[in-house]
């Protein structure tokens, strides 16, 4: 077989393993070698390349304006000549000399396999940013390589990702090996492939965990309706049914605990609290301090605040520590919390 048909089977072989047209590597291939072309006839604006795309033969043409009398040899041809070629042409038409030059096959060669393995690098790297820009926003189990200074690798299957100090939960160490899920912040394309960003700490892990394990938030009835997150220590977490036959926390928890214990477990014990969701702010607030109980709740919508009593020996779980069950609280509903005591009231 010779090299022509050679490269016209190799084509053929990469297009059905590959998954990359022969079409497109082919033009590839013709306009690298008018580039060729260009630095052995100097300026050569006029050249066409073309590839036979059932026997691989290669052929150089020159485009050339037929005149009466030749100023410029590259690109104009006299009418006498063009007629040894072609008895119907005229003046001012376009016609197409060969100008193949010796040797050119092995040139093609050479180029052809540049080309070739340039588009499938191209090819590949363009299918794998597909294949991870269609995650964006979602969940991807990662298994981790390596810690780069205070960043971690993450092995995603065909490419790595990074977990960023910043996107890494307080607290969380992992070996390499260890298998982890992760929210996929953002897919770049770069010359090296996708640059895939994920992250531990972002609320949005835990919606899609949630997602992923409940099946009533996936069929539609029941739905997410909030979230706060301070990562590695507790999550709060709104859901309101569409179906007055399904609780809604209790689809979230499953029977047992199977379905929140999964999520805590990925999250390495993080503590999450599923409340329903209420269309009445005072009602929201009074689920949102859960488990603290609740006396009363007084909103101002105006100022978008809530003034909250709850019995003496609540008030610290109601504010939790460090103020946190207070501050998820404000932050799941919107509503700025002040938090008293029965006995501080009275004592007002």
């Amino acid at each position: 077989m010779d090299a022509n048909k050679e490269l016209i089977e190799a084509l053929n072989q990469i297009e059905r393993e590959k998954d990359i047209s022969k079409e497109v590597l082919l033009e590839a291939l013709e306009n690298s070698l008018v580039a060729a072309c260009k630095n052995n006839f100097g300026k050569a604006d006029n050249v066409k390349v073309h590839i036979d795309r059932e026997t691989g033969a290669v052929n150089v043409y020159a485009l050339k304006e037929v005149v009466e009398v030749v100023t410029d040899p590259i690109s104009q041809i006299s009418l006498e000549q063009a007629r040894m070629k072609d008895i119907n042409v005229n003046v001012g038409d376009k016609v197409r000399i060969e100008i193949t030059p010796k040797n050119f096959g092995r040139i093609a060669a050479q180029k052809a396999k540049q080309v070739v393995v340039q588009k499938i690098r191209e090819e590949e790297r363009r299918v794998l940013y597909e294949q991870y820009s269609s995650k964006e926003r979602d969940i991807v189990t990662g298994i981790v390589q390596r810690y780069v200074g205070n960043n971690i690798s993450i092995n995603l299957g065909k490419v790595d990702a990074i977990l960023t100090e910043n996107e890494q939960v307080k607290g969380e160490v992992f070996r390499p090996t260890d298998r982890i899920k992760l929210y996929v912040l953002e897919v770049k394309d770069t010359p090296k492939g996708p640059r895939i960003l994920v992250s531990r700490s972002h609320p949005e892990l835990v919606k899609r965990l949630f997602e992923a394990e409940v099946a009533e938030i996936q069929d539609g009835t029941v739905e997410i309706m909030g979230i706060a997150r301070e990562a590695g220590s507790r999550t709060k977490i709104a859901v309101w049914s569409n179906n007055p036959n399904v609780d809604a926390v209790g689809a979230c928890v499953g029977v047992n605990g199977s379905r929140v214990n999964a999520i805590v477990y990925e999250l390495r014990d993080e503590k999450i609290d599923i409340i329903n969701w209420s269309d009445d702010p005072a009602k929201l607030i009074e689920n949102a301090l859960s488990p603290a109980k609740v006396i009363s709740v007084t909103v101002d919508e105006e100022t978008k605040s809530a003034r909250i009593i709850v019995p003496d020996y609540q008030l610290s779980l109601a504010i939790g520590k460090e103020g946190q069950n207070a501050r998820l609280a404000a932050k799941l509903t919107g509503y700025k919390i002040d938090i008293k005591s029965e006995s501080q009231v009275m004592g007002d």
